[in-house]
């Protein structure tokens, strides 16, 4: 395996090894560890392909595109031409995207090699990625434990050695979480920053594609390569979002002559939630910062204990308009009992071919959008949810970044909290707040538990401010890395 892309781009160039044996490599890894059920569907002969083709490339003395060789997984919910993509689900069983998504066809033009789509949470809801039509991710650190969610099948395709870097997708969490969970780099650009064309939707304003790497480098060089304005998605930042091929990169070498001005929120460290050992932790590190000549201060926050609810109605109306576009009538799962008329073929359908988180959270979302709560319920989160950005605009008016926990606890274990979805939603309490604001976010692997498990600093920065995101988290991981 290699340090970083750019360690292994040397050593295609200067022969040491090719991308056909570097896919090989990748290959026999996922054949090793596929009981972990990270991948739904491998790619073997289309990748040793491509390898193939890259390699002749280089001999031929072409110009190399930025991700030449790279060996990448996408999750289960972006769009590859001529491919299945199922959002985990049996609703879209068996369904072949007809074209790429705008993440996916950046990879591919500049040399990527997609080894193969990555389980997840049904239409990414869910924390833990036990709601996967493909059953179970395990956490490869251990096994009784889960990887997080949604984007889990991505994280631990990284973690484990299956690929170099993988893609997920953000709503509330879902890259970040498992990230924590697995002892690797997750981030969440900007809302904007990376087209959504080709993303299967769950919350159209809050999903957003992300990152997984064992470094802060590969993201940097992955955002690069496909992050930027794009024809297909309006919601595309068009100010202030940075251009295709913007050298995130640049920036990443660690000066230490740079100091931060650091908010944390009290309210989030102090909360009963929170493990006792990761809140120690991370008020060491502020110690440590702080000694270092970084400014770290606490900030007021007194909205945290309405970010859940208030992202949980909004996200669950936007699931419930985004998912009634899946009837069987089109494509996708159609019901092999006979139905008298349309709405109970339509009720047949949708009963067989979404399970049971999915159902829940389209239950809800229908239930905040009705007419006698709406303003009930809808709009008081809309209001919350313009609170929260006020609130962030001023606090990056004084300060460079935010940091806080990722997840209240380490991976929980398979199972733990099945019949308590109340139990689950409440432990999305410090990544929703990235969502519902737009801000970029990223997590951070600085710590160990005295359980064994991983876990992780997130932090965030000002909206389309990535750079300095990606600085400072680089400063942490090189110099105040506790494990």
């Amino acid at each position: 395996m290699f340090i970083n892309i750019q360690a292994y781009q040397k050593q295609l160039l200067s022969g040491a090894t090719d991308c056909v044996t570097t896919v090989s490599n990748y290959l026999e890894k996922i054949d090793q560890y596929k009981h972990l059920n990270a991948f739904t569907e491998v790619f073997a002969e289309e990748a040793l392909a491509r390898a193939s083709t890259l390699d002749a490339s280089q001999k031929k003395g072409d110009k190399l595109g930025k991700l030449h060789g790279v060996v990448v997984g996408i999750k289960d919910v972006l769009c590859y031409k001529d491919h299945k993509v199922t959002a985990a689900s049996k609703i879209l069983d068996g369904f072949v995207s007809v074209y790429n998504a705008t993440a996916v066809q950046r990879l591919l033009d500049e040399g990527a090699i997609i080894i193969g789509v990555c389980n997840c949470d049904e239409f990414a809801m869910g924390s833990t990625n036990e709601n996967s039509f493909y059953g179970n991710v395990l956490n490869g650190l251990d096994e009784t434990k889960a990887p997080g969610g949604s984007s889990g099948g991505s994280a631990v395709a990284v973690q484990a050695g299956m690929c170099m870097v993988s893609l997920g997708s953000d709503t509330g969490g879902s890259v970040r979480q498992p990230a924590d969970f697995c002892g690797i780099v997750g981030l969440k650009p900007t809302y904007g920053s990376i087209s959504r064309y080709g993303l299967i939707a769950y919350a159209s304003s809050f999903d957003q594609i992300g990152i997984f790497s064992n470094n802060i480098e590969d993201v940097a060089i992955t955002l690069e390569v496909i992050s930027g304005p794009d024809e297909f998605d309006s919601t595309v930042s068009s100010v202030g979002t940075k251009a295709v091929g913007q050298n995130f990169q640049s920036g990443l070498p660690v000066d230490e002559n740079k100091k931060y001005k650091i908010a944390y929120f009290k309210e989030a460290l102090f909360h009963p939630s929170l493990d006792a050992e990761i809140k120690e932790n991370i008020l060491l590190l502020i110690g440590k910062l702080n000694a270092a000549g970084h400014l770290v201060e606490a900030v007021d926050f007194d909205l945290l204990d309405y970010i859940v609810p208030a992202y949980y109605v909004l996200t669950t109306a936007e699931a419930s308009s985004n998912l009634s576009r899946f009837d069987g009538v089109r494509y996708g799962h159609r019901t092999s009992e006979p139905v008298e008329d349309l709405s109970a073929f339509y009720k047949r359908n949708r009963s067989e071919g979404f399970g049971k988180e999915v159902k829940r959270r389209i239950l809800l979302g229908t239930f905040v959008l009705s007419a006698g709560y709406y303003d009930a319920y809808f709009s008081k989160a809309q209001q919350v949810r313009r609170m929260l950005v006020d609130k962030t605009t001023s606090i990056f008016k004084e300060y460079d970044a935010i940091v806080l926990p990722t997840a209240p606890t380490t991976a929980v274990s398979i199972g733990e909290n099945q019949d308590d979805p109340i139990a689950v939603y409440l432990a999305d309490i410090y990544t929703v707040f990235a969502n519902l604001t737009g801000l970029p976010g990223i997590s951070i692997p600085l710590f160990k538990h005295s359980n064994r498990m991983p876990f992780g600093l997130q932090v965030l920065a000002n909206k389309t401010d990535e750079s300095t995101l990606l600085q400072l988290s680089n400063l942490l991981m090189h110099r105040f890395k506790a494990v």
